[in-house]
């Protein structure tokens, strides 16, 4: 009876607004699905006949796809762990400084100026690294050669321009530096206050609340910010070509002259000039970079569902 009650009951009325948005919600989530899989069938189609093709068929190109594409993804995720490496301690410097330690009038300006360094072209960033940073760094460069020429990074002969790898990393590092510390200074401001409260009122200094607060509830939020900086940095392409004096070499060496290229960069020196088969090569290339980005989101993808425990709903 209760079952036949419910049944019988009237069911609300929609409304016609409700129906637009739901559709417009539909539309626009299954959108984002369809041009995604646009995008990976037109690189898989261009870059097939590259894939299949014999390496004669190529300009310049070495024994096959594989040993020409190599080089580039080895100088791409290089150059994006570096600028990674660089980037992510300072954002969180950052950000905790923003959020627990500036003053209000001084935290509100700093974040108006994080944002706006969001917003400035990568030419320019490039710009600045080729003719400003570069010859900045060089003697410092230079120093490290001399005085840390042990240790394998900073071997070899050192680039009279400085512009290495490393300068291509420093560059990197500050593009992506705005997007982690605005990210992070969300994630930060989101800390249920009871926490830090009770921390405090247990006798933990800031520092340690920090650490035993803040840092916990924020990881998933920082790996999300990480991961989205990553993306920003594999994907780059005139900050690294305007920089960088690129070659098809493996080297971890970071202040020589003779650097690993990037993919995105090698496209975009080379697009102009290619014609045929080189240009499904090109393309070919760009599907690497594809696959890297969806696999580097993939696994920080499962690395931020590991860690809901720490999820403010706790």
């Amino acid at each position: 009876m209760a079952v036949e009650a419910l049944a019988a009951r009237p069911k609300a009325k929609q409304r016609v607004g409700d129906r637009v948005f739901s559709t417009l919600s539909v539309v626009s989530g299954s959108l984002i699905l369809v041009i995604l899989a646009a995008v990976a069938i037109f690189l898989i189609v261009q870059a097939f006949p590259a894939l299949t093709a014999d390496s004669s068929s190529f300009t310049g190109a070495p024994t096959s796809f594989w040993a020409y594409v190599g080089p580039f993804v080895f100088g791409t995720i290089w150059a994006a762990i570096l600028a990674l490496a660089i980037a992510v301690p300072l954002s969180l410097g950052i950000a905790l400084f923003i959020t627990h330690y500036a003053p209000r009038r001084l935290a509100v300006a700093l974040g108006y100026v994080i944002d706006l360094l969001a917003a400035v072209p990568s030419v320019v960033y490039g710009l600045w690294g080729a003719l400003v940073l570069a010859p900045f760094v060089q003697p410092f460069f230079a120093w490290l050669s001399e005085n840390l020429g042990w240790i394998p990074l900073f071997g070899g002969t050192v680039s009279g321009t400085g512009r290495t790898i490393l300068t291509v990393a420093l560059v990197l590092a500050v593009m992506i530096i705005p997007i982690i510390t605005a990210i992070s200074r969300e994630i930060f401001l989101q800390t249920p206050k009871l926490h830090e409260e009770a921390a405090l009122a247990l006798g933990a200094t800031r520092w340690e609340m920090i650490q035993m607060a803040v840092l916990p509830f924020g990881r998933p939020g920082i790996v999300s910010a990480s991961m989205l900086g990553l993306g920003r940095a594999l994907g780059e392409t005139m900050a690294v070509a305007l920089v960088l004096s690129p070659a098809a070499v493996y080297s971890f060496f970071l202040l020589t002259s003779s650097n690993p290229n990037t993919i995105a960069a090698n496209i975009a020196l080379n697009f102009p000039e290619s014609f045929g088969i080189d240009v499904n090569k090109l393309i070919a290339t760009g599907l690497i970079l594809f696959i890297i980005t969806f696999v580097v989101n993939f696994i920080a993808r499962l690395i931020v569902n590991r860690r809901k425990e720490f999820s403010g709903a706790n």
